[in-house]
C-alpha cells in the first residue's frame, strides 16, 4: 500500500519515538515532538505505539490513498477531512482507496500526528524511522515531504472504526503554558534577583521555535555574578567551557532569551544551562505556537521524578483504553 503526497503541508515529516543511544556521537534522538499524541494516534488505528507516523506543523498535508486504510489524527486541533468531509480528531476513521485526506485551518496547538494503519514503512536507520532533517537522516529520504512523494505503508491490523480516546486522557498546554524546570549546574552563575525574575516573568514563544529548540522572549534580562572567565569559555558571561547538553536544557545566550533544546538538538556546546525542563513536559513544548505566554516553574528532582511517573501512568491508561 502507498499514499501519494499531493501537497506536503508546511513541514511534514515521518516520525516515530526516536533513535536513542547515539547522542554521544552527535546524532540526536529526533522522533515526535509530542510523543504522547503520536502514541495515541498509533494505538487508535491498531499500530504499535512506536510505529512511524506523520508529524504536520501548523499546516496539514493533502494525501491520496491507494488502498483502504484506518487513520487517526491527534495532537493539534487541525480538523482532518476525507474528500472535504470533516472527521473527528482523536478518533479512528476510514479512508477508502482513491479518497483524499486534507486538513482545515489550525485552531489550537502546533503539531498534528497522522497515523495510518500499518505505519509509514520507510527504511529503519539506526533503529528508527524518524526524520533528522539537519543530518538528512531517516524518514522519507532524510527530509520533509514534497509534492509527488509516494509514502509506503505497511500491512495494518483490523480495528473498529470510531474508536476514540477520551478527553481526560489527552494532554495539552494551558494558558499560560507552564513548563516545570529543575535548576541546573550553572544556576550559580546568575544573581539571586535574576533567578527570582526568571520564574516570575511571563515569557512568550518566539518565532524561532523548531525541532532543534524553542526560543522564548519578553522576559527580563538575566544579571550574572561577576567572574574571571575560565580559559576557553569566551568573554560573554553566558559562555562556558564546552559541555554536553541534556534534552530539555535551557540555555540563555547573553542572558536575554531562553532556548529549550528539543528532539533534534545538538549534543554539546559553549552556552551555560540555567536548568532543564522535566521530561514529562517536553510533549507540551511541541504544541506551543509562536507568541504563546509561558511560565517556567521551579521543581525539585523528586517532583520531576513524580511528574515522570504520572506521565507513565497516563500512557498506561491510554494503552489500556485502546487495547
Amino acid at each position: 500500500m502507498a499514499v501519494n503526497v499531493i501537497k506536503p503541508g508546511l513541514a511534514t515529516t515521518v516520525q516515530d519515538l526516536g533513535r536513542p543511544g547515539y547522542y554521544h556521537l552527535g546524532i540526536p534522538l529526533s522522533g515526535a515532538m509530542d510523543q504522547l499524541s503520536l502514541t495515541a494516534a498509533n494505538l487508535l488505528v491498531g499500530n504499535p505505539a512506536g510505529a512511524a507516523a506523520l508529524e504536520a506543523v501548523f499546516l496539514g498535508p493533502e494525501l491520496e490513498f491507494q488502498q483502504d486504510a484506518m487513520v487517526a489524527v491527534t495532537g493539534a486541533e487541525m480538523p482532518p477531512k476525507v474528500d472535504g468531509v470533516e472527521q473527528p480528531g482523536w478518533t479512528a476513521f476510514r479512508v477508502k482507496k482513491g479518497q483524499v485526506l486534507s486538513f482545515g485551518f489550525l485552531k489550537k496547538g502546533a503539531r498534528a500526528y497522522i497515523a495510518i494503519s500499518g505505519g509509514i514503512d520507510v527504511p529503519v536507520v539506526l533503529g528508527s524511522r524518524s526524520t533528522y532533517a539537519l543530518g538528512a537522516l531517516g524518514g522519507f529520504n532524510g527530509r520533509k515531504l514534497e509534492p509527488g512523494d509516494v509514502l509506503p505503508v505497511g500491512q495494518g491490523a483490523t480495528v473498529a472504526e470510531g474508536r476514540v480516546l477520551a478527553e481526560n486522557l489527552r494532554r495539552g498546554p494551558g494558558n499560560p503554558a507552564e513548563l516545570r524546570m529543575v535548576p541546573g549546574l550553572y544556576w550559580h552563575r546568575i544573581t539571586e534577583g535574576a533567578g527570582k525574575a526568571f520564574f516570575e516573568d511571563i515569557w512568550k514563544v518566539a518565532p524561532e521555535a523548531d525541532r532543534i529548540g524553542y526560543r522564548f522572549k519578553a522576559g527580563r534580562v538575566l544579571d550574572f555574578v561577576p567572574r574571571e572567565p575560565p580559559f576557553g569559555a569566551g568573554s560573554d558571561p553566558s559562555n562556558i567551557v564546552d559541555a554536553p547538553y541534556p534534552y530539555g536544557s535551557v540555555q540563555v545566550p547573553s542572558g536575554t532569551e531562553p532556548i529549550v533544546l528539543h528532539r533534534d538538538a545538538v549534543s554539546g556546546g559553549g552556552y551555560f544551562m540555567i536548568g532543564t525542563v522535566v521530561s514529562a513536559d517536553m510533549d507540551l513544548i511541541g504544541q506551543l505556537q509562536p507568541h504563546t505566554p509561558t511560565r517556567f516553574v521551579p521543581v525539585t528532582m523528586d517532583q520531576a521524578l513524580a511528574a515522570r511517573a504520572e506521565r507513565k501512568a497516563t500512557l498506561a491508561a491510554i494503552t489500556a483504553a485502546l487495547e
